[in-house]
């Protein structure tokens, strides 16, 4: 069943299309966090600069990549399941 959300999307029963686009975006950040975490780390270090005064030091370890990558899985899954959501 479509949530209420989604079916007010598209104003005459249709699905927006920015929908679909938005849920693309999402995909592309999701598998880029569960190939490549580091980019989004290196991404994230202009953000930190009121913060930290090494960037250096608050990159995650091994684990902490590892954990990232858990994190991406699931949300792929979660964005996967939308798009199939939309679809139908």
């Amino acid at each position: 069943m479509r949530s209420q959300l989604l079916a007010d999307a598209g104003g005459n029963g249709g699905t927006n299309p920015f929908l679909y686009v938005l849920l693309a975006l999402f995909l592309v950040m999701g598998i880029v966090q569960v190939v490549r975490p580091q980019l989004l780390w290196r991404l994230n270090r202009p953000l930190q600069k009121p913060f930290v005064k090494d960037y250096d030091a608050t990159e995650p370890n091994a684990r902490g990549y590892a954990m990232n990558r858990a994190v991406g899985v699931v949300f792929v899954i979660a964005v996967v399941w939308m798009f199939f959501v939309l679809i139908r």
